[in-house]
């Protein structure tokens, strides 16, 4: 496993943060993640009165977790592969037509060691933050590591890119 110290002296500033800028704003929010297994939802939580901004957390890691849980379309994930813009973007749109947040973080990949290919090799993250004004902004990265340094490093980005996207706070 990775150095989890490590990792907190970076997650944890990120969260508290999240949350400075969540309550400012008056907003909550809710994650979607998959190859992330729930991670974002736990550092977020860890926060001391997370839950005044924090509505829920889906971990839809099976395919059919996905349809079921967030309403991702089948033909979505069969025609573009669960490893995709098209199902992240489901996956957060869904998340928050499924709760009472008004921003959602969704996070699909394939952390390895195995399942990557040619076209989306281990490391390969989709993201989407999905507004309560509509937008929708997503990302692919390609991350180098082994699982629990790519698990870590998607929830990284997850966190500063929507500190970025909500702007000053403080």
């Amino acid at each position: 496993m990775g150095d989890t110290a490590g990792m907190s002296e970076i997650l944890d500033p990120l969260s508290l943060a999240v949350g400075r800028c969540l309550s400012a704003a008056a907003l909550r929010l809710t994650t979607a993640e998959s190859c992330t297994g729930g991670w974002l939802a736990k550092v977020v939580t860890d926060v001391p009165g997370s839950s005044g901004w924090f509505d829920r957390g889906f971990v839809t890691y099976d395919d059919r977790a996905k349809v079921q849980m967030l309403g991702v379309q089948v033909e979505t994930i069969t025609g573009a592969g669960a490893v995709s813009e098209a199902v992240v973007r489901e996956m957060a749109l869904g998340a928050l037509a499924h709760s009472e947040a008004q921003i959602a973080i969704a996070i699909t990949g394939i952390a390895g060691p195995g399942g990557g290919s040619d076209e989306k090799p281990v490391g390969t993250v989709w993201f989407a933050w999905a507004l309560v004004d509509g937008q929708v902004v997503t990302q692919r990265l390609q991350f180098a590591g082994h699982r629990d340094e790519v698990r870590h490093q998607a929830v990284r980005v997850a966190l500063e890119r929507l500190i970025e996207l909500l702007g000053p706070c403080e």
